[in-house]
């Protein structure tokens, strides 16, 4: 069962933190679980003695969603609107790869694949979350 651990470094109050990057940290936790959890179920080279592929979209996951929390605090301390929308784009695209490996993930044979749905959910309430945010820069 995957539990709920404090993943990330301590990064001040977190209480001044907007929501995204609250719901940001916790799609971090989750993937770091999710990944821990598939790792072994693909990381076995396949009969024909390659790797499998999948090995690496678990990595995917982690790198992305740890790239999620920094970008929405550069996003936010920036003067300048052209600054600001240059982060969001890369929170954006941060999103969306995301989703996509999620997706991906989805096709492979290893139980820990029963908690992507809710990670996918949770990547849904955040790109709510990502829609007024963006109002807000």
């Amino acid at each position: 069962m995957l539990k709920k651990r404090n993943m990330l470094p301590h990064l001040g109050n977190s209480m001044n933190h907007s929501a995204i990057y609250k719901k940001a940290l916790e799609i971090f936790a989750l993937t770091r679980q999710i990944s821990f959890y598939l790792t072994p179920d693909v990381s076995h080279l396949q009969k024909n003695g390659t790797e499998d592929p999948n090995i690496y979209f678990t990595g995917d996951i982690v790198q992305q969603s740890v790239s999620l929390g920094p970008q929405i605090l550069k996003a936010e301390r920036q003067y300048f609107s052209e600054e600001k929308h240059k982060y969001a784009a890369s929170v954006m695209r941060l999103s969306n790869l995301l989703y996509k490996n999620c997706e991906r993930l989805e096709q492979i044979n290893s139980n820990g694949k029963d908690f992507l749905p809710l990670l996918r959910s949770e990547i849904k309430k955040f790109r709510k979350l990502q829609r007024n945010w963006l109002l807000t820069l």
